[in-house]
């Protein structure tokens, strides 16, 4: 493949202003249109055209296909979104020595700045295009609408999802369900609480015996109680409470006997608790996957490694992602970005700019093996 250094290669400088240009435009899920403008306009001054994708009234994705082209062997995709702002003064980038801080460096501008400098080589480099696109989704942070729309219009067998792994490759994909549980009381004066039924505290005794259970269970499943909300508001003991609870679950668990075992939990407790009105509903459900180190196309990325004297270290995706949608819609996605997990949705983001410019070597390689 190309010399890191030589004519077609990966430029660290223009990759590092690339990168500043998205962490500095604020785009939380539901507002991405300003990030959008700003990378559909860099794409076209460097060669490449973009199409507009529409998710909804508002918004679409950036579809760059190879040349020529209807369609790619490979969609390289990144969701340019975010979460919210912890300080809306102090969501833009910044660097200290190798290092650049800012929300969505991990999750996951960094990993769409790498795929659009790989893109950037390609458009201006000579010879044919690889039979590889890229796609910059929204939504990602939210309800994935943007990856379910385009597997529902593109058909494509692979992708290279940039979340962060630390350039890990991951061939292996966590499940996620997402858990609704309900409870309801009998309202009254907050000065009063014995002429009601607080529906804060029953919800309380359901999750320490959720919570014990899932404790319990064979290493790997991550749980995290995400929210809790009481209504009404006010002066006055509640008569409605609602919980969120993100589940997690290796690559080859079974969710359907989750389910169960949840259901059955659920059950138990009403039994034990004189007048618990309690409700549990399974809002998304996504399965994990395995995908074999002996596919064509982790072959190829293995070759890319060995080439660019990467240690290959195959682990699991842990948490949801664009990965997921696309699985169940029927491609394979290898999930392989710089940055951290553990930094993604933190206050301290951050990512080290040489591990990004590694990944846009990597998916640069990896691009032009599909020539071979």
């Amino acid at each position: 493949m190309s010399t890191p250094g030589g004519p077609g290669e990966v430029r660290p400088d223009r990759l590092q202003d690339l990168l500043k240009g998205l962490v500095d435009i604020y785009s939380p899920s539901g507002k991405e249109g300003e990030v959008l403008e700003f990378a559909e306009g860099y794409l076209r001054s460097v060669g490449l055209s973009a199409l507009r994708q529409p998710v909804d009234e508002d918004r679409y994705d950036l579809i760059v296909l190879p040349p020529g082209q209807d369609g790619a062997e490979l969609f390289f995709v990144g969701h340019l979104d975010t979460v919210a702002a912890y300080e809306l003064e102090e969501y833009r980038s910044r660097r200290e020595g190798e290092t650049v801080f800012g929300l969505g460096t991990a999750d996951m501008k960094a990993g769409c700045a790498a795929m659009m400098e790989a893109f950037t080589v390609l458009a201006q480099r000579q010879g044919p295009f690889p039979p590889v696109g890229l796609a910059l989704v929204v939504d990602e942070e939210e309800d994935n609408r943007g990856a379910e729309v385009l597997a529902e219009e593109y058909d494509f067998p692979w992708a290279v999802v940039g979340e962060p792994t630390d350039l890990k490759p991951c061939l292996a994909h966590y499940g996620y369900l997402e858990v609704l549980l309900r409870t309801r009381g009998r309202r009254a004066h907050s000065a009063m609480p014995e002429r009601g039924q607080n529906a804060i505290e029953a919800m309380l005794r359901l999750l320490l015996d959720l919570t014990d259970d899932l404790a319990s269970q064979p290493a790997g499943l991550v749980y995290n109680l995400r929210e809790v909300s009481g209504f009404p508001g006010g002066f006055v003991v509640p008569n409605m409470c609602e919980a969120y609870v993100d589940l997690h679950l290796p690559p080859n668990s079974r969710i359907d006997e989750l389910k169960a075992r949840l259901e059955r939990l659920v059950g138990s407790t009403q039994k034990k608790i004189p007048g618990l009105d309690a409700l549990l509903r399974f809002e998304d459900t996504y399965s994990g996957y395995v995908i074999s180190p002996d596919r064509p196309m982790a072959v190829k990325l293995k070759e890319t490694y060995a080439a660019m004297c990467l240690p290959w270290e195959v682990q699991d995706f842990r948490s949801h992602s664009d990965g997921s949608v696309l699985w169940a819609a029927g491609v394979d996605p290898i999930i392989l970005g710089p940055g951290r997990l553990e930094a993604a949705h933190t206050p301290g983001e951050s990512v080290e700019l040489p591990r990004v410019v590694q990944a846009a070597r990597v998916y640069l390689d990896l691009a032009l093996r599909l020539l071979a």
